[in-house]
């Protein structure tokens, strides 16, 4: 490594007296291909990279930043949006490593600035805000403090939560947002469609003045609020166009309408738009992203430049060609066939279990076998598409003692699990305040502590009429539950509760992330069919018992610990293993069932499909339970109509896997 000394610092767009010297990688571009190099080596212009996965995408990227380094570009004047911090983090990191040591003289405020969308949003406003009355100090809500806003404001309306849900209220007016509508024009469009649209109409305004009171943001107003920065104030558009000659975008495919927007406004001087995307990971379009910032690019830049990178430096032959035959039966897409110089490797594996507890038994085997053979534990994942399929999978592991990891909440610690297991202890013990309180919550009925404490106190006269109504309604659902645990099997039971007290309805109210959390709550009524042969209290006793249990060895604290990877294929994006299984690969499952009266999006599922089998280096397992049991009963699953893609050639059958006449899959 070399030290290049820069004489002139005027060259780099400031007045700065001392020499600065900082290292310089001579052969930095050894090690890419020819595509590669094409991408670091233009400059000037807008160009997008088509980049497969395990195409070095983030290696051109900071190459890039590097080599415009190199050539005398103002570091503070490149600019670098990822999608995620742990790729921004990393993309610091490398590009740190590139400039060395002896850059970090030159450092304060003079490195290009990387940042998410939403990390460059806030960046703006802190920056150039006050113009919009936005204090720099303003504070950023999450969902959650959001979400309470909402609740109060609904609140204050006499809008039960039974009907219109805080967190249903708060999607509207975030999608909203990033469609780029205002509250009025929200209100014109929408505001006399329904009587959801209407409370949505008039909660929306209320909460925008919630939060200038506060002197908060939400998560969305680090999008929307620079968008309308830049349009409505051109002289702050012309300083921050100015500032940032080079503009690089990561992950372009997930960016939404509005993303794509300030990109575009950000580069419009310069013209220097960088952007690097595969249409083929498109998986968020029901956060709001949009495939067409990237299939309109070379429309929206007629002198565009494109280029392809299709060498996969990551994983096996076997795994790039069966990802290739998965994602050629896509339509919207631009044409990219990876290639690879990687061995052939092992053929992929797939089996199917009896059930899904014998599925996710292979799947711990298979995981305890990898690890003797000397794979470290953090090169094994295990991706499944729905989150309710970890309880079984958690359930194997902690039984075949293998250490693993759950990202994200574990299954009987996500909150409306618990929900029900406190309705279930109430149902057989009346008396119990804690589960009282919680319960009376689940969902909301409009009654809240101080009610509760009149009740506990025996002052039930002192009740206004309303309350002493809706304490009616809640004390009759209890009692009917009281009476159903003395005489039925506990998976009826939990059904019951899911339906009597107005979880099902509530949950189908908060769209993907109510049908998600549905799903898990489901679970648990498969989980308690186990006690079944038990009538009554025993069985429900029993299910509480186990259930109690494994929630104390969830609490374990696996964070310091070294394990396998358990999560959703959604969190797997930009992340890479040695071995890699893909669970519950049947249909309604992976390809999941769209909500009800939607019709599924089975491009983007196929993607989602695409995305799982390309996280995989060297070994890949597709599994599957030939009997799923779903809400307590049991059915005949299809296998995934996915498998039928790949070639036979590239799968071996694993032992005891489709028994004569089990099934027909053309493989």
């Amino acid at each position: 490594m070399k030290l290049w000394r820069v004489k002139n610092v005027d060259d780099f767009g400031k007045n700065r007296r001392n020499t600065i010297w900082y290292s310089s990688q001579v052969n930095y571009l050894e090690g890419l291909n020819e595509r590669q190099k094409e991408a670091v080596l233009s400059t000037e212009g807008a160009i997008s990279v088509l980049a497969g996965a395990g195409s070095g995408k983030t290696k051109v990227l900071t190459t890039r930043i590097y080599h415009l380094i190199r050539q005398g570009v103002p570091p503070e004047q490149i600019l670098a949006v990822t999608f995620t911090n742990k790729a921004a983090r990393e993309m610091k990191e490398r590009l740190g490593r590139m400039l060395g040591e002896e850059f970090k003289v030159y450092r304060q405020g003079h490195l290009p600035l990387v940042a998410t969308f939403h990390g460059l949003g806030k960046h703006l406003l802190e920056q150039y805000g006050s113009v919009m009355g936005i204090s720099r100090s303003a504070s950023i809500l999450d969902r959650d403090e959001s979400k309470a806003i909402v609740r109060d404001i609904l609140k204050g309306m006499d809008i039960d939560p039974k009907e219109l849900s805080p967190g249903f209220v708060l999607g509207a007016i975030s999608k909203a947002k990033g469609d780029g509508l205002t509250p009025e024009r929200f209100r014109e469009q929408f505001g006399q469609r329904s009587f959801r649209t209407r409370v949505v109409s008039e909660v929306w305004p209320r909460y925008e003045k919630k939060l200038r009171e506060e002197k908060a943001l939400d998560f969305d107003d680090l999008i929307t609020l620079p968008v309308t920065l830049l349009r409505d104030h051109p002289e702050v558009r012309e300083e921050v166009q100015k500032r940032f000659s080079h503009i690089h975008v990561d992950e372009y495919q997930d960016t939404s309408e509005l993303q794509g927007n300030l990109a575009r406004m950000l580069a419009e001087k310069h013209g220097n738009l960088f952007v690097v995307g595969d249409i083929d990971q498109t998986i968020y379009t029901w956060r709001g992203a949009t495939i067409e910032n990237l299939l309109a690019f070379d429309e929206n830049h007629p002198s565009a430049k494109t280029i392809v990178l299709e060498h996969n430096y990551r994983s096996t032959k076997t795994i790039v060609d069966a990802a290739n035959q998965i994602i050629e039966k896509n339509q919207n897409r631009k044409e990219k066939t990876s290639v690879t110089d990687n061995a052939e490797g092992e053929r992929i594996t797939l089996y199917s279990g009896m059930n899904a507890e014998d599925e996710a038994r292979y799947v711990a085997r298979e995981a305890k076998k990898r690890l003797r053979d000397g794979t470290p534990p953090e090169e094994i994942c295990v991706l499944f598409r729905a989150n309710f399929q970890s309880r079984a999978l958690e359930e194997a592991f902690l039984s075949e003692s293998v250490p693993y990891k759950l990202l994200g909440t574990r299954f009987f610690e996500r909150k409306e699990v618990k929900d029900v297991i406190s309705w279930t202890r109430l149902a057989l013990d009346p008396s119990r305040e804690a589960d009282r309180m919680r319960a009376v919550q689940a969902p909301s009925r409009g009654i809240g502590k101080v009610t509760l404490g009149k009740l506990s106190a025996g002052k039930r006269d002192e009740l206004r009429a309303a309350d002493r109504v809706k304490v009616e309604v809640f004390e009759s659902i209890v009692a009917g539950l009281v009476e159903a645990a003395k005489i039925e099997i506990p998976s009826q039971f939990v059904k019951l509760i899911i339906e009597k007290t107005g979880l099902e309805s509530a949950l189908l109210k908060e769209g993907e992330e109510g049908m998600e959390r549905l799903e898990n709550i489901k679970e648990l009524a498969t989980l308690a069919s186990r006690y079944d042969a038990f009538v009554g209290e025993e069985g429900l006793l029993q299910f509480l018992n186990d259930a109690a249990l494994a929630g104390d060895q969830d609490e374990l604290d696996r964070t310091e610990q070294k394990g396998v990877t358990l999560m959703t294929v959604h969190a797997a994006k930009g992340l890479e293993f040695d071995v890699v299984f893909v669970t519950g690969l049947e249909e309604g499952l992976f390809p999941h069932e769209g909500r009800e009266g939607e019709e599924r999006d089975e491009e983007e599922e196929r993607r989602l499909f695409y995305v799982a089998v390309t996280r995989a280096k060297r070994k890949l397992y597709l599994t599957m339970a030939r009997v799923r049991r779903i809400y307590g009963t049991d059915y005949l699953a299809t296998p995934s109509s996915f498998l039928n893609d790949i070639g036979a050639g590239l799968v071996e059958l694993a032992p005891n896997a489709y028994e004569r006449n089990e099934f027909t899959i053309h493989i």
